[in-house]
């Protein structure tokens, strides 16, 4: 086959031109859908996570692709585009003062309290990604709270990306995830050998969890009360109108006398009037 004709074999590649129209309808789409503000700098990623879904679809360009959403039939894709642009990233016991805080500081206060009468204890992840927070969250609470009978102790991870929640609940990681861990922690997560060189999360610490799809501006199903609520590295997405409502949502359902932990480069939109800092982005809800 000479060069010209391997040429014209080759398949013809998408056009992945981002035009600055196209920026503002998918920025506007995802703002409506999820609450997400997309700043200008992230113009290549967003490209390049857009070149996925026309792929995907079989288009042959972005501008084709943000035609197919403006039509009835992309409903369906709305949750893709979403899955696309959310960013996942975490580590196992990432920001460890917090989870030493809930090991040492919460969790045996809570147990004190609520044992002996199946007292409950409900911890809330909502932004579980691909569950190395939830995972580490059950890794403490299984140290302190055990198998005991006498409390019922559950946990529930959300989030609103459906292909990475689905990776949380497979529960296999690879081994150099956990190379780095602390030898005083990594034996909590009681790791088993999945069979292909992978580490899965063991079944005890698995049924500890509860998956479910949420998107945080959206209605929630759940009543609470929840006496620790993780949503860390979730605000730094979101203006501040949209923070200062998740925020006070939050409040309602947790518990008096509970913890919520941010992020480590987060604070609250505006100082709240039931919340009190008592760590570093540990905040407390008052009586």
């Amino acid at each position: 086959m000479s060069r010209s004709s391997a040429a014209l074999a080759q398949p013809q590649l998408a056009d992945v031109t981002l035009t600055r129209d196209d920026m503002g309808f998918i920025s506007k789409l995802v703002y409506e859908h999820a609450g997400i503000v997309i700043r200008e700098h992230k113009e290549a990623m967003t490209r390049g996570r857009l070149a996925r879904r026309v792929k995907a679809l079989g288009l042959n360009s972005v501008a084709e692709y943000c035609a197919y959403l403006k039509t009835p039939q992309a409903a369906d894709e709305i949750p893709e585009l979403i899955n696309a642009v959310t960013t996942n990233h975490t580590s196992f016991f990432r920001e460890r003062h917090h989870f030493d805080h809930l090991r040492k500081d919460v969790l045996p206060r809570l147990v004190q309290e609520r044992a002996g009468r199946r007292g409950r204890i409900r911890i809330w992840c909502s932004a579980a990604s691909s569950g190395e927070e939830p995972y580490s969250i059950a890794a403490v609470s299984r140290d302190v709270v055990g198998n005991r009978s006498d409390v019922d102790f559950k946990i529930l991870a959300t989030d609103i990306d459906t292909d990475i929640l689905a990776k949380a609940e497979a529960a296999v990681y690879s081994p150099d995830q956990f190379d780095r861990l602390p030898s005083d922690v990594k034996p909590l997560l009681k790791l088993e050998n999945s069979g292909r060189g992978e580490a899965r999360i063991s079944d005890d610490l698995r049924r500890m969890i509860s998956f479910k799809r949420l998107n945080l501006i959206e209605r929630w199903p759940m009543s609470g009360p929840f006496d620790v609520i993780f949503c860390r590295n979730v605000f730094i997405y979101f203006d501040t109108q949209t923070k200062a409502s998740i925020l006070d949502r939050f409040v309602t359902l947790l518990a008096p006398g509970g913890f919520l932990y941010l992020g480590h480069s987060e604070s609250l939109p505006q100082p709240h009037p039931q919340l009190r800092l008592i760590g570093r982005t540990i905040y407390e809800r008052l009586p």
